[in-house]
C-alpha cells in the first residue's frame, strides 16, 4: 500500500507554497509602484475603498494564476 504522506510530496508542497507567497508579494509591490501615491496610506488613513477593492481583486486574480500554474 502506498503511503499518502511521502516526504517528497510534503517538501514540494512547502516549496511551491513559499514560491507562491513570494510571487504574490512581488505582484503586490509592483501594483504599489504603478499606482499613484502610497497604497497603504491611501487604504488605511484615507479610507480609499475603491483602491482596497481593486487590490483585493488583483490579489485574488494573481493568487488564482499562481495556484493554477503550480497545480498544473
Amino acid at each position: 500500500m502506498e503511503q499518502a504522506f511521502q516526504l517528497h510530496n510534503i517538501v514540494g508542497a512547502i516549496v511551491y507554497a513559499a514560491l507562491g507567497v513570494v510571487l504574490l508579494c512581488m505582484s503586490f509591490a509592483v501594483f504599489d509602484l504603478i499606482t499613484p501615491g502610497k497604497m497603504w496610506k491611501e487604504i488605511v488613513e484615507e479610507k480609499n475603498l475603491p483602491l482596497a477593492i481593486t487590490l483585493a481583486a488583483m490579489t485574488i486574480a494573481v493568487g488564482n494564476i499562481i495556484a493554477s500554474a503550480i497545480h498544473g
